[in-house]
């Protein structure tokens, strides 16, 4: 697994929730909660997550879903796509 990597899944409320895997220690991630069961978060209300967070999809809108299975845990059901940060504008020269 290639580091930054967005993910997503339902939180211990049972909500929403997306985080991005980095280097630093868990604690650190950037997060944002949907705030909500259903319906799940659509490609676009995660892409918008994303740039709040300051980070964009690296390679288009495909998320890899999986489900574990911890007995006798119900599944657990989460997406995960590689990410970038997303760096600011540079005009004639300089940062803005």
């Amino acid at each position: 697994m290639a580091l930054p990597q967005a993910r997503m899944a339902t939180g211990a409320s049972g909500t929403w929730v997306l985080y991005v895997l980095t280097d630093a220690p868990l604690l650190e991630w950037p997060m944002h909660d949907f705030g909500r069961v259903t319906p799940m978060p659509t490609v676009q209300e995660r892409v918008r997550a994303l740039t709040t967070l300051g980070y964009a999809v690296a390679d288009g809108p495909e998320w890899e879903w999986n489900a574990t299975r911890h007995t006798p845990a119900p599944k657990h059901l989460w997406a995960a796509t590689p990410v970038r940060p997303i760096t600011p504008a540079v005009i004639g020269g300089s940062a803005a």
